[in-house]
């Protein structure tokens, strides 16, 4: 009886996180722009979205924004928490402190202190302060993921490395780098998917046209627009297929050394 209400509970759980995506899944292809009712198989939403300008434009925005912010911060992130990593303890603590206010500060917060400082050094909105933004508030997330797999290495690991005839970069590059692969892809994994999503500083510190896929979603849902739908069911798509190939990829491989008897 316990295990029945645990499944059901689990199972309604479940229910309520995929409803939604399912919902917009379906009513991507409806032939009407009823959001309520499904009156037909239709898939002129997707050949508007295709032929619509702003629509390509903001899904342009979004992943260049994205990818820029995400190889910035990955870089500085690492670099930052490598270097951290070998200061005294109470510069690592300050810095450690300095590095979790983007994160804990609500994002109205941020994006209104960003439009302040953009507006009094007179940069013009659009695309690079968009991009600075993003990769403002990406790089602690990186910091966040690498710290904890340098403090589990061998603090003699850096300096034997340099004993054995190492450069301090070929040192950082060839022995810590790879120690800490796993966190700083997960750093970077982090920081794409959190400037893909962003929609509040975004829209604060953008102009001149410079619209992500948050903020045209915004736009278009003031009007019934069900070009939306066929957005998101894209872009629900591409995640879903991203994540299966990521977890089939290491299966297919053991499976592949396996028969070779490797």
């Amino acid at each position: 009886m316990r295990k029945l209400i645990k499944n059901g509970y689990l199972g309604l759980m479940l229910f309520f996180f995929y409803l939604p995506i399912i919902y917009t899944v379906v009513f991507s292809f409806n032939e009407s722009k009823s959001l309520s009712s499904f009156t037909g198989f239709s898939l002129k939403w997707y050949e508007k979205m295709i032929h619509s300008h702003d629509m390509l434009s903001s899904v342009f925005y979004t992943v260049a924004i994205a990818l820029l912010a995400t190889a910035v911060s990955t870089v500085a992130g690492t670099v930052t928490a490598i270097g951290l990593s070998r200061s005294g303890k109470k510069l690592r603590g300050i810095v450690s402190q300095v590095n979790d206010l983007p994160i804990m500060n609500p994002d109205i917060v941020t994006a209104i202190g960003l439009l302040m400082f953009f507006s009094t050094i007179s940069v013009k909105k659009g695309f690079l302060t968009m991009l600075l933004a993003h990769i403002m508030f990406c790089i602690p997330y990186v910091m966040l993921s690498v710290m904890p797999k340098l403090r589990s290495l061998d603090p003699n690991l850096l300096d034997a490395a340099l004993d054995l005839g190492c450069t301090p970069m070929k040192a950082v590059t060839k022995v810590i780098v790879p120690q800490i692969t796993s966190g700083i892809v997960t750093g970077a994994l982090i920081s794409f998917t959190m400037s893909f999503d962003d929609f509040v500083i975004s829209y604060f510190v953008t102009g001149n046209g410079v619209n992500n896929i948050s903020i045209i979603v915004y736009t278009m849902a003031k009007r019934i627009n069900p070009s939306i739908n066929a957005l998101s069911a894209v872009i629900i798509v591409l995640i879903t297929a991203t994540l299966l190939v990521a977890n089939l990829l290491p299966i297919l491989h053991e499976k592949i050394y396996k028969q070779k008897g490797i």
